[in-house]
């Protein structure tokens, strides 16, 4: 019972990789959407599975329904920088494919996913026993890596477009 949400992110990510494969053409376009694709695989895996990483190992959590933290904060740990530059590409895939919203946009966004991860874990470890905890530290953390995600995009594009405008001006 405690691997179904695996089960169900596995079958999800799998039809996905299928459709890529058939449907996407360009070399590049399939290539970058199958990375996508397995970042978001790895990130739902770490997230609602009781599968872990704790930035040097995989491990297994043991059963049970976890903590919620609401109001110690403890911004200067490991897990906090790790949670941060776990969200970091989903800033950067968000931006990407909505490349018109705002970074105070992205904020909000940020905040919103973050709670929305939590809450899930929240309910999946009750229903499933997956023993994750639901930490406001980990929204905090979320929201940092998604604007950091949308800078890093910002400034990748103002650098290649100036270095393309250079080139097209010799």
């Amino acid at each position: 019972m405690r691997y179904i949400p695996l089960l169900f992110i596995l079958t999800i990510a799998s039809c996905l990789g299928l459709t890529i494969f058939n449907f996407v053409k360009d070399f590049e376009k399939r290539r970058f959407n199958l990375i996508s694709l397995i970042y978001l695989t790895f990130l739902a895996t770490i997230l609602f599975t009781p599968i872990s990483f704790d930035g040097s190992s995989v491990y297994l959590m043991p059963s049970g329904i976890g903590q919620v933290n609401l109001h110690q904060l403890d911004i200067w740990e490991l897990g906090f920088a790790e949670n941060i530059i776990l969200t970091v590409p989903l800033g950067f895939l968000i931006k990407y494919y909505l490349p018109k919203i705002s970074i105070i946009s992205m904020a909000l966004a940020g905040f919103l996913i973050g709670g929305l991860i939590e809450t899930a874990q929240f309910f999946l470890s009750h229903i499933f026993l997956i023993n994750r905890t639901s930490d406001i530290n980990d929204v905090i953390a979320n929201a940092l890596g998604i604007i950091v995600g949308t800078i890093l995009l910002i400034v990748y594009e103002k650098i290649t477009e100036k270095s393309t405008s250079k080139q097209s001006h010799i």
